[in-house]
């Protein structure tokens, strides 16, 4: 078992543990039975036949395969990939038995390989149904919504629905639009926003969360008593929804793809009106407007029969004599009793607190992997309360990410809202970004550890031109710059993400992403672990695993191959340091150079173990291929 002591992991032996992994997998947003992934239309909106997601990330029967090629290439950490869908599919209190026992045949195996493991609660955009994944179906019947219209409506933009092509990274404009923003919005503040939207005798807010909650109980028993378990993450990607919103006729969301609304526009869009509204591209210089289009002219509803939308129905707008809508409380979002709305104080972080305090009735020794919603800090915590937590904030070159090519000279800072210029620049402001991070950590979380929950690249940069020449140098150049700026904040990560059933074609199976860093479509042979993998080159290095002391500086070349370690050594620690050494960048072996003490190579683990002296309070250890 680990254990956080400050701002960093604690092994057994008392070394500074230095966690790297994965995201397992990016698949796993979706029913493995039928097959539905994010492009396939027929049965999606059938939400009454059987689904299962027993086989995400993958069957059991290749589990072994895939572990043993993850820790072959060096990683100790697993974010497990689940959602509330996986585990109640079907109907609020009626459990995946199936399910929850593939996923414990499925950690109990991963322990097998040494990995340590915290399960995510995934979600993006809500749920499948509003373009992402996460909650089920039932969970919009309960607040009266018909997904049946969401895409006609404009209350959501689902790639089932709306076909190929699948305007790139557009998914994530569901966060301002009517299904998501509104289940968010109940979600967190139901009882505020909502008071007279019941579940029979139970705000919507908190039949949402108790279900939510009890499901994630449902996982933590099945576990519990798995010692590689050592935590749960809160909810990926959290939103705010609409809680805060001042301006309820203007969409401030950072990225505008496609039809953009207000959320006042996207309330009465789902109430049947049909809205003459703008197109928007996003592109290097921004956004602009492209083109117009008729949003609904069937005049649709996307909220159930003889249900009122939610907001129409508490004041928040109305239709005049003339049937003309008029919003009537546009700081309904923003001002609650006269007093401004903070979300993360006042909304997130009592969710939080109830959560944890649910998990840790099944495991008291959980970990808490805090995730604050995108771009935003994590909350204000009270560790007598909230004690054992971690900021597992999420971080993606904006720039790579949104246009997926790798501009050696060209980035951007959602942190500081500007461009970047030269390649110096950017490296510098990736480190700056990520510190920013650990600042965070630091003044809000008392020292916690920092993750980075998510990190990645897309592989498909430039059209997918590496999967028909083979070579991924750009790949490699915006990886390595990426785990630059990791290495020099010292931080944890789990990468984003390992999906076993990628393809070139398809990706991630999901809304167009390709970020894995293993497919099928690039494995030539079978019987060789590193077949398959994408940018190895930049992807597989040197890293201290476990350290007999205080880690103070980390570096690695990956076109030299050289690598540098220097720490101060812990009369606490009573064990040796050890240096994963990937065999892949070092088929001839390695020259070692030490300051003080003695080594050993041990070739079959890939390790490193450093033996300090006492003479020296720093030791510094350099890796050069020979």
């Amino acid at each position: 078992m680990i254990r956080i002591e400050g701002a960093n992991f604690i092994d057994e032996a008392g070394r500074t543990v230095m966690l790297r992994g994965v995201n397992l997998g990016g698949s796993s947003k979706m029913p493995y039975t039928p097959m539905q992934y994010s492009h396939v239309k027929e049965g999606f909106l059938d939400i009454h036949k059987k689904i299962s997601f027993v086989g995400r990330p993958f069957p059991l029967a290749e589990a072994d395969s895939h572990f043993k090629r993850l820790q072959h290439w060096g990683f100790n950490t697993l974010r497990l990939i689940t959602t509330w869908e996986a585990i109640a599919p079907h109907a609020p209190d009626q459990y995946d038995d199936a399910y929850l026992e593939y996923l414990h045949a499925l950690v109990r195996k991963a322990g097998e390989y040494g990995f340590w493991i915290f399960i995510d609660p995934h979600q993006d955009v809500w749920s499948r149904f509003s373009g992402g994944d996460g909650a089920p179906a039932w969970t919009f019947e309960a607040a009266g919504l018909d997904i049946d219209h969401f895409h006609e409506t404009g209350a959501a933009l689902v790639h089932n629905l709306h076909g190929d092509p699948f305007p790139r990274m557009a998914w994530t404009t569901n966060y301002g639009k009517l299904a998501c923003a509104t289940m968010f919005t109940l979600f967190f503040g139901g009882r505020t926003f909502a008071p007279s939207l019941k579940v029979g005798d139970q705000n919507i807010q908190d039949f949402l969360q108790e279900h939510f909650i009890a499901a994630m109980q449902q996982v933590a028993q099945r576990l519990q008593g798995l010692p590689q378990v050592i935590g749960y993450d809160t909810f990926n990607e959290p939103s705010a929804g609409w809680i805060g919103n001042s301006n309820l006729l203007q969409n401030d969301f950072p990225v505008k793809k496609g039809v953009i609304l207000s959320p006042f526009e996207a309330m009465v869009a789902g109430s049947g009106h049909s809205l003459e509204v703008p197109l928007w591209d996003f592109g290097l210089l921004g956004a602009k407007k492209v083109g117009k289009t008729t949003l609904n002219p069937k005049g649709l509803k996307a909220w159930m029969s003889g249900k009122k939308c939610v907001w129409k129905q508490h004041g928040v707008w109305e239709d005049n004599a003339q049937g003309v809508p008029v919003l009537l409380n546009p700081t309904y979002f923003s001002t609650v009793n006269g007093q401004p709305v903070n979300f993360i104080q006042q909304y997130f972080l009592p969710f939080i607190e109830r959560y944890a305090q649910a998990i840790r009735s099944i495991d008291p020794q959980a970990i808490i992997f805090l995730e604050p919603p995108v771009l935003q800090a994590p909350p204000q915590i009270d560790p007598k309360i909230l004690p054992n937590v971690v900021n597992a904030s999420h971080w993606y070159d904006a720039m790579t990410l949104f246009t997926k090519k790798y501009n050696p000279w060209l980035g951007y800072s959602f942190k500081d809202k500007k461009m970047l210029l030269g390649k110096a620049a950017i490296l510098r402001s990736f480190i700056d970004q990520m510190n920013h991070h650990k600042q965070e950590s630091a003044t809000l979380l008392h020292q916690a550890p920092t993750l980075l929950g998510e990190v990645g690249i897309p592989m498909d940069m430039h059209e997918g031109k590496a999967y028909k020449t083979g070579n991924f140098k750009r790949q490699n150049l915006a990886l390595d710059r990426t785990l630059q700026a990791i290495e020099a904040n010292l931080l944890h990560f789990t990468l984003w993400n390992y999906t076993a059933d990628n393809t070139n074609e398809r990706g991630d199976q999901w809304n167009g992403e390709d970020l894995s860093i293993f497919s099928p479509d690039q494995q030539k042979n079978p019987a060789d672990l590193n077949s398959g993998g994408r940018a190895l080159e930049a992807l597989l290095r040197p890293y201290p695993v476990a350290t007999a002391g205080k880690p103070v500086l980390l570096e690695y070349n990956w076109k030299t191959k050289v690598f540098r370690f220097t720490f101060e050594h812990q009369p606490s620690a009573r064990a040796y340091t050890e240096i994963y050494i990937p065999s892949y960048q070092y088929p001839y072996g390695i020259e070692v150079s030490l300051t003080d003490g003695s080594f050993q190579i041990e070739k079959v683990t890939q390790r490193l173990v450093y033996f300090h002296t006492s003479e020296l309070t720093q030791h510094t250890i350099t890796i050069r291929p020979k």
